[in-house]
């Protein structure tokens, strides 16, 4: 069971996979519901204060470099069309618009594009750590419903 719990914590720390797929791993895997949930929002969550204060930095910097250049520019286009997208859908809020980008289970809309996003926008890292926080945990709820869904369904 550790080593499970162990793999589910990594999985969700990934960018792309994040909670979205440690989550049905963790449940799949036999991890009870309630320590599944701890687990893969920690791991998911661990990650963020990096990429909000670090990843413009690194991006930007390794984007004119010969063997990773064309990565990082990708990112950069990323946090910026993900910016982009949630100014457009501000108008209810901005910290609620990023709360719903990273909430809703969709590739490339969770905690690292978000938090990105934020960080691109200058957001305020308190606020946009709590949004992301909720946007996860309302992932969570999501993705939890599906997998007992698909596990009642194959049973």
């Amino acid at each position: 069971m550790l080593k499970k719990s162990i793999v589910a914590f990594f999985i969700a720390m990934l960018p792309l996979i994040e909670l979205r797929g440690a989550l049905p791993y963790a449940l799949a895997s036999g991890i009870p519901t309630l320590p599944a949930y701890i687990i893969c929002i920690v791991g998911n969550m661990l990650p963020v204060p990096f990429i909000y204060f670090f990843a413009t930095s690194v991006l930007n910097w390794g984007k004119t470099k010969p063997v990773i250049g064309r990565f990082c520019r990708f990112c950069i286009e990323k946090g910026n069309r993900a910016g982009r997208k949630l100014q457009s859908s501000a108008g209810m809020g901005l910290y609620v618009a990023l709360m719903l980008f990273v909430g809703i289970p969709l590739p490339g809309t969770g905690a690292w594009t978000g938090t990105f996003a934020a960080s691109i926008l200058h957001m305020d890292f308190k606020k946009s750590v709590l949004a992301v926080v909720a946007g996860v945990l309302l992932a969570g709820i999501i993705m939890g419903v599906l997998t007992f869904m698909g596990i009642q369904i194959l049973t």
